[in-house]
């Protein structure tokens, strides 16, 4: 049980950022011309990862 809750907020937090990553497109290709990153990538790949790790 402890298992599945675990796994069901990784999904959660992981849909939660890909949704973020979305919605903060056009703010991420203003911040890239003036020289800054968001690294929204970066945690959408870790969660990612870890929700792969949990359900396994």
């Amino acid at each position: 049980m402890e298992v599945r809750l675990y796994s069901a907020a990784l999904l959660a937090l992981y849909q939660l950022t890909l949704l973020l990553g979305i919605v903060l497109l056009p703010v991420a290709m203003v911040t890239e011309r003036l020289g800054l990153r968001l690294p929204v990538d970066r945690l959408v790949t870790e969660l990612g990862s870890a929700y792969e790790r949990a359900s396994a």
